[in-house]
């Protein structure tokens, strides 16, 4: 599998940023717009193949560079960034919630999506911070 970094990181990156993407165009059509279309199931389906991919590259990713969540920090923090991450845009398209609420937690777990792409591109808990201190 290791002659295969190189294609599986760059499903794990395309996955990333249509994840990402396609959150951000749901939950502001949604949230800000009113729109419906972002919770109809086809849309629903298409975010879980995209996550469902991003998943599995993850994992073989992990395995071929022997890095692990609870042994390597950095990891551990991108997988509980992770869950904080679906909490919140779960939260984000509960249509009990009010709107503005709804929006805190759009915003919210954008802001935790793109803190844990500057975790993952410094291999740092840190993220974007890291090397600020010294």
């Amino acid at each position: 599998m290791e002659e295969f970094y190189a294609q599986i990181r760059a499903v794990h990156i395309w996955a990333v940023t249509a994840s990402g993407l396609l959150f951000a165009l749901r939950g502001g059509a949604f949230n800000l717009l009113g729109a419906t279309w972002p919770r109809t199931l086809p849309v629903r389906l298409l975010s879980w193949v995209i996550d469902t991919t991003l998943l599995t590259a993850a994992l073989m990713l992990m395995t071929i560079v022997r890095q692990y969540p609870f042994v390597d920090a950095w990891l551990t923090v991108k997988v509980t960034l992770l869950v904080v991450y679906i909490g919140l845009g779960t939260q984000a398209f509960a249509v009990a919630r009010p709107r503005r609420v709804r929006i805190g937690f759009w915003v919210a777990a954008l802001l935790v999506f793109g803190f844990i792409v500057t975790v993952a591109r410094a291999h740092d808990p840190l993220g974007l911070f890291a090397g600020l201190g010294g």
